[in-house]
């Protein structure tokens, strides 16, 4: 079997986690808050607190990925952790009648361990298959490729199955009832297909690992771009429906609008690869940033009706959603190996640990941050249109996710770690 064939079937499994990542961000908020009454400060409280809850869990989960004392250690945790997360989905995506606040709280959170417990694993697996810097990015590139396809799956299956984006309910049963057959196929393909890394190293002592963190300044520095990233790309996923909804007065186009976005970035995805082995990731994933930023700067200028420029608006932005997919994990991964050189060994698992947690939080803060100034400033799903805010929406999601943008590009642009010093790296673990 060829590398990139290889390459691939280890990428499947972003299929089904994709088209779970959407309806969390996308329909769950909008399903809790208005069809079972809990509104949007109590549900922005309970998806923050659950993601603040993986702050713990994913550090955790990553060290014992990497300390687990048998052969295949990553396979063996996806495997554990599949049936876990579709057990969790299903009470999570299919409450019952009258489910309160607590019901919430309580089923996202174990719906983000078991996606942990996957996705840790998974992702520390997809460090290891290469040390090449230009491969990884190809890993990372057919990784995220079937996770834009499964958000497309997400996104469209609702729509051919005639659901109506205000249907958030009938999304998420159609959608869990979908994942409970993808999930464990793909897991299972992958796994027999693809070959983990046997290369181990002895464990360090704790102590000695936090030290090497501390001063590992790639890693910190990487890791507040993203976070900073994450924030900023968090904040129109979580208003997306009601900007569409509210503001452009055309709910009945989200489906396409937002298909329009994805099929965007996974265009975006190999021009971004192909320019990164031309040039350097970082410096790539920069101007990326800055070109979104760009791009989502005109959307306070739209209203009722503007569907064709904020279609163009979707599709331009989209390109660089594939950049910021792929990338950012490829760099890391090279970041990963500055650790082993300093004589970390191979701790995959704990560096994609706190990866995750920074992705997790950003998450949460923008729901945090989102849910709470909407109905500080006056916007009210339950109320009229003619009565909300729809400016504070406007800006929400247009604008406030620019300077966080900005801060991610600027921190990134001289980003020291390049081809050539990472293969000197390379030389040394």
């Amino acid at each position: 079997m060829s590398q990139i064939i290889r390459y691939w079937f280890y990428g499947l499994p972003g299929l089904p986690l994709a088209a779970l990542g959407l309806p969390l961000y996308i329909y769950l908020p909008t399903f809790y808050a208005e069809q079972l009454g809990l509104g949007l400060a109590a549900v922005g409280l309970a998806l923050m607190i659950a993601r603040i809850s993986d702050v713990i869990t994913d550090p955790m989960i990553g060290i014992f990925s990497d300390w687990l004392p048998m052969p295949s250690r990553r396979k063996w945790l996806m495997a554990i952790a599949t049936p876990l997360l579709i057990i969790a989905l299903w009470a999570l995506f299919v409450p019952p009648e009258g489910s309160s606040f607590y019901w919430l709280l309580l089923w996202s959170i174990l719906v983000y361990f078991a996606w942990s417990l996957l996705t840790l694993p998974y992702n520390a697996w997809g460090a290891e298959l290469s040390g090449d810097y230009d491969q990884r990015s190809t890993i990372t590139a057919s990784r995220e490729s079937f996770v834009l396809i499964g958000t497309l799956f997400a996104a469209g299956l609702p729509l051919t199955m005639g659901i109506a984006s205000d249907e958030p309910g009938k999304a998420l049963l159609i959608l869990a009832q979908s994942l409970t057959i993808l999930l464990p196929i793909t897991i299972l393909v992958c796994i027999l297909k693809v070959p983990e890394s046997n290369r181990r190293t002895k464990p360090i002592s704790y102590r000695a690992g936090l030290t090497l963190l501390k001063n590992n300044r790639l890693f910190i520095r990487l890791l507040f771009a993203y976070f900073m990233n994450g924030i900023a790309n968090g904040l129109p996923a979580t208003l997306f429906l009601l900007f569409v909804s509210y503001v452009l007065v055309m709910p009945e186009q989200f489906g396409l609008l937002l298909s329009a976005y994805f099929i965007s970035g996974l265009i975006g995805l190999p021009i971004g690869v192909k320019l990164a082995k031309r040039y350097n990731k970082h410096r790539v994933w920069g101007v990326s940033m800055l070109w979104a930023v760009g791009i989502f700067a005109w959307v306070p200028s739209l209203g009722a009706g503007d569907f064709l420029p904020f279609l163009l608006i979707c599709i331009l932005s989209g390109l660089s959603l594939g950049i910021d997919m792929a990338l950012p994990a490829s760099i890391q991964a090279d970041v990963i190996d500055v650790d082993s050189a300093n004589g970390g060994g191979q701790r995959s698992g704990f560096f994609f640990g706190l990866w995750g947690m920074a992705t997790k939080l950003s998450l949460a803060l923008a729901v945090g941050i989102a849910f709470p100034l909407l109905v500080f400033l006056g916007f009210d799903t339950q109320t009229a249109p003619a009565d909300n805010n729809l400016l504070a929406l406007t800006l929400l999601y247009g604008l406030l996710p620019i300077p966080f943008k900005l801060v991610a590009a600027w921190t990134i642009w001289n980003f020291p770690l390049d081809r050539q010093q990472q293969r000197h790296i390379q030389q040394l673990t």
